[in-house]
């Protein structure tokens, strides 16, 4: 199975939701509970699941996974040691590995949202793309022109990243069929252009949203974008929310899109109690009024024609490519080459009770691991990538010495070798002292941003502790109060670990625009990991 292949079967991550036994119980008369690996974004869908609950008997627990873990659960058959069924925004990616079809049952399409792109009204005005068709070409050509800018999510972490970039490259292309290999590496000047307007990036279809908003109103310091790639639902729904200070013109291109069809799939080989559970609860969900119910409550769009208003957009579906080894030439050549190239700061506690529990071992194999040593299809596409510089900053009782690297665009190996080798140097020590170190931190990004501001500028923290030393919270509101324009929009991404103050971190994380990630019950590894999805 190639990397790609896997990287896109799962690009979710999920929640549970049950709801008492109804008529269409078991034969025992308690409720059948199906076990799903789903999607975090099919959240919205939880009313609707427990009225499905109470009208069947049959509940839903939808179980969070990892993208590429989810990938790999399901290729090599361990999703069916835990699952009943999977619930992916499609299953186009599963295609591609044969070994993945033998895995799968029967698979009933629930809904279905486009991946497009929504403006700012007046930028859509501005551009005259309101009231008439508009190309990929066009849209390519005007963001490298800087006549916009955009936010998306990472193609590798999120099915809307990748079905945009899937988008873009084949339309470009023009051929009218699915995208090959050669084609893929041809569209890379056009595709380089079109992401040069990428200015915020997100691990998630909901931060990307959240982080818009949050930027379009203010409550986040980050320069304001002027649209978003992203489903469609979310899209309505952010203008159904009524929260922005200006709505989002959806911009359908008229030479295609990738859609998401949301096959609900019982995996092969479940029970017969669970296949008839599994018909019962999507005869259900496809039964005309609760297709009209989703489609009010989640803005998708119904599976069973004629049950809600046809949208007004008619839709060009682009061809999904039919090889593995084009995703993969895809995937690495835009982390690689097309995407404009990040710059992180890794704040790194090295204080002395890193000496417990091997913490300092674990922070040492999480970045040998980011350098390449991680084998697992996970780690494929977070590894340290090409054009990306990345500079390690330990701290204790004061902020160490800072090592920064550039890693080679065509020969990454050497650069990766020596971040591994940096990190296996880090010994612990001393106290803890956060807030000076990330003002240092935040010092040596502005030097950072005035050589090279073509960047997405990242801070990461780890910290197993509680601030001992130097500066406190209260010194570092006011100090990101202060800061400078270009450094506002540099937000922090807090690693909770070992003791470290949840609260504190979460207020970091709020004042910059980042978020935190949890490493005291999953390895540091795995969140080192999740994080660059968003860096």
């Amino acid at each position: 199975m190639t990397v790609a292949g896997a990287v896109v079967v799962a690009l979710l991550a999920g929640c549970t939701s049950g709801s008492p036994a109804g008529p269409g119980a078991g034969p025992s008369g308690e409720p059948v509970t199906l076990r799903v690996l789903a999607g975090s974004e099919l959240a919205d869908l939880g009313p609707v699941l427990d009225e499905a609950a109470a009208a069947t008997g049959v509940r839903v627990a939808l179980d969070p996974v990892g993208t590429l873990d989810g990938a790999e659960a399901v290729v090599s058959g361990a999703a069916a040691a835990d699952h009943d069924a999977i619930w992916f925004s499609s299953n186009r990616y599963l295609a591609l590995q044969p070994e993945a079809q033998a895995r799968l049952g029967t698979a009933t399409d629930i809904m279905s949202s486009p991946v497009v792109l929504g403006l700012r009204r007046s930028v859509a005005e501005r551009l005259g793309w309101v009231g008439r068709p508009v190309t990929w070409a066009e849209i390519a050509a005007a963001a490298g022109a800087e006549q916009f800018t955009y936010g998306m999510t990472d193609p590798s972490a999120s099915n809307s990243g990748f079905s945009a970039v899937v988008a873009v490259a084949t339309a470009l292309v023009g051929a009218g069929s699915a995208l090959t290999a050669p084609q893929a590496a041809s569209t890379a000047p056009a595709l380089r252009d079109f992401f040069a307007a990428q200015t915020l990036a997100a691990g998630s279809s909901g931060f990307l949203q959240d982080a818009y908003v949050r930027r379009a109103t203010g409550a986040d310091p980050g320069e304001p974008v002027d649209g978003l790639i992203n489903y469609e639902s979310v899209l309505l729904a952010m203008n159904a929310a009524g929260n922005l200070p200006e709505p989002l013109e959806l911009i359908y291109p008229a030479d295609g899109v990738i859609t998401a069809d949301y096959p609900f799939t019982v995996l092969a080989g479940a029970s017969e109690e669970v296949r008839d559970a599994y018909r019962r609860l999507t005869e259900y969900l496809r039964t005309p009024d609760v297709q009209r119910t989703i489609a009010n409550r989640t803005h998708r769009r119904p599976a069973v024609p004629g049950v809600a208003p046809a949208p007004s957009s008619a839709l060009v579906e682009l061809p999904f490519p039919g090889q593995a080894d084009v995703v993969d030439a895809l995937l690495t050549s835009y982390f690689d080459k097309l995407r404009r190239p990040s710059r992180t700061v890794y704040v790194l506690d090295t204080s002395g009770s890193m000496e417990r529990e091997d913490r300092i071992g674990a922070l040492r194999r999480s970045l040998a691991g980011l350098a390449g040593a991680d084998p697992s299809l996970t780690a494929q596409y977070r590894r340290f990538r090409g054009r990306e510089e990345v500079t390690l900053l330990p701290f204790n009782s004061l902020a160490g010495n800072p090592q920064t690297f550039t890693v080679a665009e065509d020969d990454p190996g050497p650069d990766r070798q020596r971040i591994a080798d940096a990190g296996a140097a880090l010994q612990a020590g001393g106290d803890t002292a956060i807030y000076d170190s990330l003002e240092s931190a935040y010092r040596l990004a502005e030097r950072q941003i005035a050589a090279d501001p073509d960047r997405f500028t990242s801070i990461v923290l780890m910290t197993d502790g509680e601030n001992t030393s130097g500066a406190d919270i209260a010194a570092f509101r006011a100090y990101v109060g202060s800061l400078p324009a270009q450094l506002r929009g540099v937000p922090v991404f807090c690693v909770l670990f070992g003791e470290s103050s949840t609260a504190e971190m979460e207020e970091v994380a709020e004042l910059t625009g980042g978020r935190t990630f949890d490493a005291r019950t999953v390895p540091l590894a795995e969140v080192f990991q999740e994080i660059r999805g968003y860096v």
